[in-house]
C-alpha cells in the first residue's frame, strides 16, 4: 500500500505535466483514439507499450486478453459513446493463460485452479485447440477474441485488428486478421 501511495504522490509532484489533462478530460470526457484489448499480465502495459498519454487509450483487460459479454460490451461502450476508432486485440509472449491452456490439453490437471481461472482457461484452451506452439496459441487466442468482438453489431463498422507484444523486445506485430 505504501508503494501505491508513493507512487500517486510521485505522480502528483509531475502535476506540470498531467494537471492540464486532468482538468481537459474531467470538462470535456475523454476521447480516445483506440480501445487496446490485452492480458492483465504486468509485464503488458498498453500506456507504456504505445507512448500514450491520460484518454488516449481505452484499455481493458482481462487474464489471457479472453473476450466475453462484460468485455465486449466495455469495447462497444468505447467505441459507440466515446469515438474510438480502432480496437487492438493484443496478446503476447510467455503469457500464463496461454500456457495454462496448452497445459490442460495436454492433460495436466488444474484442480488447483480456481473456478473462474478455470473458466478462462477452458475458453482459451477450445480457441487454440489445432496448435502445437506457445506462438500459435497466443496467436490463436487473439483471433479468438477477435471473433467473439466481431460478433457485436455495434463494433460492424469499426476496424479490429490483433497484435502479439513481445515481451523480450518490446516490439508489437500487428497480425493478418
Amino acid at each position: 500500500m505504501e508503494k501505491l501511495i508513493e507512487g500517486n504522490l510521485d505522480y502528483l509532484a509531475a502535476d506540470d505535466v498531467y494537471a492540464q489533462v486532468r482538468h481537459d478530460t474531467s470538462v470535456n470526457g475523454q476521447r480516445p483514439y483506440a480501445v487496446v484489448v490485452t492480458c492483465s499480465d504486468s509485464r503488458v502495459p498498453p500506456e507504456h507499450i504505445f507512448s500514450a498519454g491520460l484518454g488516449e487509450l481505452f484499455v481493458v483487460r482481462t487474464a489471457g486478453n479472453v473476450v466475453g459479454d462484460y468485455e465486449r460490451g466495455t469495447v462497444e461502450y468505447a467505441v459507440g459513446h466515446l469515438g474510438a476508432k480502432l480496437v487492438l486485440v493484443m496478446g503476447h509472449s510467455h503469457c500464463g493463460a496461454v500456457g495454462a491452456a496448452l497445459e490442460l490439453r495436454s492433460g495436466e490437471s488444474h484442480a488447483h485452479a480456481p473456478k473462474s481461472l478455470g473458466a478462462i482457461v477452458s475458453e482459451i484452451a477450445e480457441a487454440i485447440k489445432h496448435e502445437d506452439t506457445e506462438a500459435g496459441a497466443v496467436q490463436a487466442n487473439v483471433r479468438n477474441s477477435i471473433a467473439r468482438l466481431r460478433e457485436s453489431e455495434e463494433l460492424r463498422e469499426v476496424r479490429i485488428v490483433g497484435a502479439i507484444y513481445d515481451i523480450e523486445t518490446g516490439k508489437v506485430k500487428i497480425l493478418d486478421t
